[in-house]
């Protein structure tokens, strides 16, 4: 297990630092890191979640100062000091080392008075594809997801019908036991009954004596307007179930935007590329574009060149943590006719042999880069 890091180092401020400071440190790395900017960067992500950790601890007094006496033992859950949520303080000599040992050999589970041991259910993740227009303008969607309700046979028992889970004998059905190590004496789960302080010697058929059937049920899922692709949606106890009255886990519903004909999204901003003739770039004239709510209008100078750019401000997408909407970003590509006549060919080199008479001015950047090559060369 690799070392844990000092909360201090890990935010970059000295251990006298005052709240503000290590405040304004934690938004600094959490802006820098946050996984919605650096999305498939598992390093990012791992230095987000350290900051976070530190700063929950740092900005509480009474963790902070536990973690300044004790360390990482003082504010860690699974060990019952200051800020560890297991008391006020250490108990006795074995109580501490009894928690320490209990962790090493797997008893970092919530128990219910003293006797069983609960389990929190697993998160359960789901993909969901939208278009980018109903990533822009929200939506209501439902989903069809796993599920366990309690088995029709034995009515969640677990034990064939007729019969029942019996106490277990190893633990005497407190779904723990001890076990000395040295001069300590170590709690750790039942290794017969895992946890639950019972046996079903003769399991329910249909539910092979989980007292659970496997399911789909169907969710309401609300897509806020703006959301981006790779964020994620939390449905809070949609996850797994858990064990012995353990609270269920999470579902967490990952955003995927399908790739669009027209527009590239970057963030709040929109872009797209936009083919005009190349009369319509010599004459220039006003032009119709796309937006995501409808058309609209670029008026376009004499001359314009491929790759062009015209800003259309207000006219990208409403981020979900933004003010204001992004903008709209028009790249112009000047098209070159194919497929010529006879005819048009003829006039296309009446109308060259009269832009060449004219001089440089009509192709200032093609008579620009004429002179670069001859330095170039000479």
């Amino acid at each position: 297990m690799a070392t844990k890091r000092d909360f201090y180092e890990v935010l970059g401020v000295p251990k006298n630092a005052s709240e503000d400071e290590i405040k304004k440190s934690y938004r600094k790395l959490a802006m820098k890191y946050h996984p919605d900017r650096n999305q498939g960067d598992a390093t990012a992500e791992v230095k987000f979640k350290e900051a976070k950790e530190a700063y929950e601890m740092l900005s509480d007094a009474e963790k902070r100062a536990a973690y300044d006496q004790f360390g990482h033992a003082g504010v860690d859950p699974n060990m019952r000091g200051p800020g560890g949520g297991g008391g006020a303080g250490f108990g006795g000599f074995g109580d501490s080392f009894g928690d320490i040992f209990g962790d090493i050999f797997g008893q970092a589970r919530r128990q219910q008075g003293g006797g069983r041991q609960v389990f929190r259910g697993n998160d359960l993740s789901y993909a969901m594809e939208v278009t980018l227009e109903e990533a822009a303008a929200g939506k209501e969607s439902e989903i069809r997801i796993p599920s366990y309700d309690e088995c029709d046979t034995c009515h969640g028992s677990g034990a064939k019908p007729g019969t029942s889970a019996k106490t277990c004998g190893t633990c005497q059905g407190q779904g723990v036991v001890q076990m000395r190590q040295g001069f300590f004496s170590v709690q750790q789960t039942c290794p017969h009954c895992r946890g639950t302080g019972k046996v079903i010697t003769d399991p329910c058929s249909p539910c092979h004596g989980q007292g659970k059937i496997k399911r789909q049920k169907t969710l309401e899922i609300k897509i806020p307007a703006g959301i981006d692709d790779g964020m994620r949606i939390r449905s809070t106890g949609n996850g797994e179930p858990g064990t012995n009255g353990g609270p269920p886990g999470d579902l967490y519903i990952e955003i995927r935007i399908k790739k669009h004909d027209v527009f590239q999204r970057d963030g709040d901003d929109l872009h797209c590329a936009v083919p005009i003739s190349f009369t319509t770039a010599a004459l220039g004239g006003e032009i119709s574009v796309p937006t995501l709510s409808g058309e609209a209008a670029i008026d376009l100078p004499e001359g314009t060149q491929t790759g062009k750019q015209f800003r259309l401000r207000g006219k990208g997408i409403k981020g979900v943590r933004s003010s204001f909407p992004g903008d709209l970003y028009c790249h112009i590509t000047v098209e070159t006719p194919v497929k010529l006549t006879e005819h048009q060919r003829k006039l296309l080199k009446e109308l060259d042999e009269s832009l060449k008479k004219g001089g440089d001015k009509h192709s200032p950047s093609e008579a620009g880069w004429a002179d670069k090559l001859k330095n170039l060369f000479n």
